[in-house]
């Protein structure tokens, strides 16, 4: 069973004695360090890459992902109200320009939506598609319907899978990269190999990768996911290949 008061906690990562207990309460310590409830207009339709508070007909429950799924606790019954914890103060999130240098670990290619996945040495990037023999490249990827930047290419940290447990077929993610800080390429091109590609954003993990694969999964994935990317210039990819940043 979980209150509003524990999923705030969850989100800001805060202990369960810093917060009290009644709503108005609540609100006013958010207020003073700068943050806010914003409540969510159609709470049945609210899905966005990233934690949001959620009310059943009487339980709390954090819920991630797009489509969303619960990290924390689960609502009991049709969601009733929804709050994001957001920021008074908007500002530009920057990831920096850390320096990036990793090298691809495995290279993970579906023909289909929801078709497992199959490891292979090479493969070719066709710039604004994908990967050839890919379900994104041919427009049959489960979220394809959506379009927008970032669908070409999805990358994820070896390292991340390890401390999850997730073999690379696993994490449906296209490639697997070891030593690559994946954050600092949102915003900024990079090479693998000789294709030339552009970081759009974190690829967070959903619900439907967690009814695809193990129970936990998106919250142990949670900001971890990887990174979506769009391919600039297209060219054979390897296993073996180098990652590194070009800005």
């Amino acid at each position: 069973m979980c209150s509003l008061r524990d999923c705030v906690a969850h989100v800001l990562g805060a202990r369960m004695a810093e917060l009290p207990d009644t709503e108005q309460a609540l609100r006013e310590w958010l207020a003073q360090r700068g943050l806010g409830l914003v409540p969510v207009a159609d709470p049945a339709a609210f899905s966005w890459p990233g934690p949001f508070l959620a009310r059943g007909e009487r339980e709390w429950a954090v819920l991630f992902g797009v489509p969303p799924g619960p990290v924390l606790g689960a609502p009991d019954g049709a969601l009733q109200a929804a709050y994001v914890i957001a920021d008074h103060e908007v500002r530009a999130a920057s990831p920096g320009m850390a320096p990036v240098a990793g090298t691809v670990t495995a290279i993970v290619l579906a023909p289909a939506a929801e078709a497992p996945l199959r490891s292979v040495d090479r493969a070719l990037a066709i710039a604004g598609r994908g990967l050839e023999g890919d379900r994104y490249a041919d427009g049959t990827g489960t979220f394809s319907p959506g379009g927008g930047r970032g669908r070409d290419l999805t990358l994820v940290a070896a390292e991340v899978l390890d401390e999850v447990g997730l073999e690379p077929a696993e994490a449906r993610r296209n490639l697997v990269v070891r030593g690559v800080d994946l954050d600092a390429l949102r915003g900024r091109r990079f090479r693998v190999g000789a294709v030339e590609c552009m970081g759009q954003r974190r690829c967070e993990p959903c619900a439907h990768l967690q009814r695809l694969t193990q129970p936990g999964v998106l919250r142990a994935l949670a900001h971890r996911g990887g990174l979506r990317a769009d391919i600039v210039r297209g060219g054979e990819l390897h296993v073996g290949d180098a990652v590194e940043a070009l800005d």
